[in-house]
């Protein structure tokens, strides 16, 4: 009997992809994704990828029901697109494309409250580029007559990559800026909103990011709460850029408040982890539901 499930791709079966097969591998039939080395992976049949597609990869590509692509772009644009758009519009598939962008396409609202509505800004090089690859790859999808799902992610956080372990090394940093914040999101919670994507056939950008921008210290001093220490002394923004580099001045530069009723809506409700208090609160406790 043939299995009625989709099979999935993952372009790039980096952190966020491995948190999807992990909390929602099981409803895939067959779960492929690529890296450099191809080297195997739990529950993943992997295959190697460094800019020219293996005939494997191509047949892949022709037979993926649900495609996640994760890689950031370059300057010559999204480094699956050219390879592999031939293969994904012309192999008669109706699932969807789901890229994982940034809310960094927005640009700096100066603070105020946006959503999916906002205008981009090309301000910035990493902006224009991911700009450009999510046109892109909803011309893929208008062409193939796939949906197309634009999750514009805010800074990831989970498992192995959190404020908790960096107050627990010692490295963590509390960078103030007066009137600056961020949205985060926890990487079970990206997880979530990919299967509900690729699921539901999704079709449009959704805002992937928690209920409560905050400042950049505020889950530093939370974490080192947890452990009952002291908080790393502040420090001014002014001071700490003096030894930024070009990306993380670039990071920085924008100040907004990202809107999520989008995303609460292809959920079908809240988010595993509201806010950084809650997940971190989850990541000390013992790790995150199912991981």
């Amino acid at each position: 009997m043939t299995d009625p499930r989709p099979t999935l791709l993952c372009l790039g079966h980096g952190y966020c992809a491995q948190r999807l097969v992990a909390r929602h591998g099981e409803a895939f039939a067959r779960r492929i994704g690529t890296s450099r080395d191809g080297a195997p992976r739990p529950g993943m049949e992997m295959l190697r990828f460094e800019g020219e597609p293996s005939a494997a990869l191509v047949e892949a590509a022709r037979a993926a029901d649900v495609v996640v692509a994760s890689a950031a772009p370059g300057e010559a644009g999204d480094p699956f697109l050219g390879p592999l758009g031939p293969a994904l519009a012309g192999a008669g598939r109706r699932g969807p494309l789901v890229y994982l962008s940034t809310i960094g396409v927005y640009g700096d609202s100066g603070g105020a409250w946006i959503d999916e509505d906002a205008p981009l800004s090309e301000a910035a090089p990493r902006a224009r580029r991911r700009i450009e690859a999510e046109a892109a790859w909803r011309r893929l999808g208008a062409a193939a007559g796939r949906p197309v799902a634009l999750l514009r992610l805010g800074g990831i956080y989970g498992p192995g990559r959190n404020a908790i372990e960096d107050v627990a090394a010692g490295t963590a940093r509390c960078i103030e800026r007066a009137g600056q914040v961020f949205n985060r999101i926890h990487v079970d919670d990206i997880a979530g909103a990919i299967h509900a994507a690729g699921i539901k056939g999704f079709d449009g950008a959704v805002n992937v990011v928690d209920d409560e921008p905050s400042p950049s210290c505020a889950p530093v001093r939370f974490a080192a709460g947890l452990f009952g220490v002291d908080p790393p002394a502040a420090e001014p923004f002014e001071v700490a850029a003096l030894s930024m580099s070009p990306m993380a001045l670039s990071f920085w530069a924008d100040n907004r408040r990202v809107r999520n009723e989008h995303l609460h809506a292809l959920l079908g409700g809240g988010l595993l982890y509201p806010t950084y208090r809650e997940g971190l609160a989850a990541l000390l406790a013992g790790g995150a539901p199912n991981s």
